[in-house]
């Protein structure tokens, strides 16, 4: 699975990337995970779903607008989840919306 993760300026996602690439290696997973700046999501499109940080939730329909959302799934992380650094939730919540988008 490619994960890729949006956020302001693809910084602020990097620990938690960090830490969902961590709980997929504990569960034998081998994911894809990678943060952009939102700007950049159009030139990553190579991924099965986008996560789009809590501070720039406003622009998800921008986002929404410029990819393929038929095959993409796009989602805000939730806030605790993210102001936690919780990468074992985040992960589920991507494999959900995965297996939701392929219904």
């Amino acid at each position: 699975m490619k994960i890729m993760l949006a956020c302001a300026m693809g910084l602020s996602t990097s620990l938690l990337v960090s830490k969902m690439k961590e709980a997929a290696k504990l569960q034998n997973k081998d994911y894809k995970i990678w943060a952009v700046d939102i700007e950049s999501i159009e030139d990553n499109e190579d991924c099965d779903v986008i996560l789009i940080g809590p501070q720039v939730s406003h622009r998800i329909a921008e986002v929404k607008d410029a990819i393929d959302t038929d095959s993409i799934p796009v989602e805000v992380i939730n806030r605790d989840s993210y102001g936690k650094c919780d990468g074992a939730a985040v992960l589920k919540v991507a494999e959900q919306l995965v297996e939701q988008s392929k219904k």
